[in-house]
């Protein structure tokens, strides 16, 4: 059997993107969290404030430090998997992952020790600063992320010629068209993720009766949060949607599994796309709800696939269901938030049991609906690298064989198995020692080093991590 390196790299892409995104939509969230911890404490003085920072610093320290190893091994495949992209697309790609190191990357590795190391060695004004400077590191990195990968959807102030982009306005290729709505979801996905995650940790603190007054009051703070980013969330989800009917009209067809143009489309809630047969074997929709949702009209006009010749159609049952998936997860996201402020007003939040182990569960719905999303994004522009103008296989390394991309493939799989697990592992670990019991709570001995970002959690890997459960 033949290999083919463009779908075998496809897939390394894939991967290695898939396992680095679930890092930065975290940490994004966290650290503005963890800035706001800071500023509370630094108003309040409560000490519930200052433990619940130190506490979620530690855990932000093993996530950013599993999300830099990722990040930099996925830009080394643009040199070795897809090298006529990168060369086509330098005067662009490459100023912008520059900016994105001299100005992100050098601000949080400026103030990254300060935050995981400053505590009791700074003032407290001073690391809230360094927190906040991280907090917007993480923000610009992103800005420069997705200016870049939105470009690629939606390419403008650029001309092709000769097989190669020449930039002809910066203002027009960063803030290209499905660039605003792209950051806007971005963002709040990643205050989402955190939102979540914090939650359904201080949930089960809560059920284990470990610090009840400052895992209430972090509780507190992300039900409020999710109540309002949750459905805000939908409403731009809906605008980064019509945005793709604009200008992916073929992605949007294949989110609907909508196959012939036509006016008065149903919202397909069920389906199977069958792309030989350019058809659906089956389908449960909501009539007209499609035509609705993305025109505004019973009887508004709904793009089909089959505009697309098969050679340019993305892989519509991956894009169908993935989007399903993610829009599910949305959905139970704003059913959730919305018990909650039921539990809430009837003064049940804190004591539901039921609801304490659902955030829990909930906890990881964030990431899945993530990768959903990137499903969509991604799967979604099939065959285009640089859509409707460089398409996967003229971007790929000439010289790449499939068997040399299978065993790259094969290796990163293993090495990410690995480093996935063991940073799993670890990552339950701080959490399960959770804040000490105040008397065995200790600040950063004077004469301690400083070494690497993980050394900032103070926990070791054998020994038991319940002692501290109180």
């Amino acid at each position: 059997m033949e290999l083919d390196p463009v779908l075998l790299s496809r897939i390394q892409f894939a991967f290695v993107v898939s396992f680095h995104a679930i890092f930065p939509v975290f940490t994004i969230g966290l650290a503005s969290y963890i800035t706001l911890l800071h500023a509370l404490f630094y108003k309040t003085r409560n000490p519930a404030w200052d433990r619940l920072a130190y506490l979620w610093t530690k855990v932000f320290a093993v996530a950013f430090g599993m999300g830099v190893v990722s990040g930099i091994v996925m830009s080394f495949q643009f040199g070795t998997n897809w090298s006529n992209f990168s060369q086509a697309s330098a005067n662009f790609i490459g100023p912008l992952l520059s900016y994105e190191v001299v100005t992100a990357f050098f601000l949080e590795a400026a103030f990254l020790g300060v935050l995981l190391f400053g505590r009791g060695r700074v003032s407290p004004g001073v690391h809230l600063f360094a927190a906040a400077m991280v907090a917007l590191g993480t923000f610009i990195s992103t800005f420069w992320i997705l200016a870049a990968n939105s470009w690629m959807h939606t390419p403008a102030g650029v001309d092709f010629n000769e097989g190669v982009f020449r930039v002809t306005s910066w203002m027009e290729a960063i803030f290209n068209p499905s660039f605003p709505y792209r950051f806007a979801h971005m963002a709040m996905a990643s205050f989402i993720t955190g939102g979540f995650v914090v939650a359904g940790v201080s949930a089960w603190y809560l059920l284990i009766g470990r610090d009840v007054e400052a895992n209430r009051k972090a509780l507190s703070m992300c039900m409020w949060l999710l109540l309002v980013l949750t459905p805000t969330q939908a409403f731009v989800g809906d605008l980064h949607g019509l945005n793709t009917l604009e200008y992916q009209p073929t992605k949007l067809a294949a989110m609907e599994g909508n196959w012939e143009t036509k006016e008065g489309a149903p919202f397909l809630v069920l389906a199977w796309p069958d792309q030989e047969a350019q058809q659906n074997r089956f389908e449960i929709g909501i009539p007209y709800a499609a035509s609705l949702i993305l025109t505004h009209e019973l009887h508004g006009e709904v793009p089909g696939i089959l505009e697309s010749p098969p050679e340019e159609q993305p892989p519509v049952a991956l894009v169908f269901w993935a989007f399903r998936v993610m829009l599910g997860i949305g959905f139970l996201m704003i059913g959730v938030s919305l018990v909650g402020l039921y539990l809430r007003r009837g003064g049940r939040l804190y004591h539901s049991r039921r609801y304490l182990q659902m955030l829990r569960l909930m906890s990881v719905t964030p990431f899945i609906a993530v990768l959903a999303g990137w499903i969509v994004t991604e799967s979604g522009r099939a065959p285009w690298l640089v859509y409707g103008i460089m398409t996967h296989a003229e971007g790929v390394t000439p010289s790449l064989t499939g068997g040399m991309a299978l065993f790259t493939l094969i290796g990163y799989v293993t090495v990410y198995g690995i480093i996935f697990y063991a940073g799993t592992y670890y990552l339950t670990r701080v959490i399960r020692y959770g804040m000490q019991p105040k008397e065995e709570e200790k600040m950063v001995d004077d004469f301690e080093t400083p070494k690497r970002p993980w050394s900032a959690t103070h926990t070791p890997f054998d020994d038991n991590p319940a002692k501290g459960e109180n």
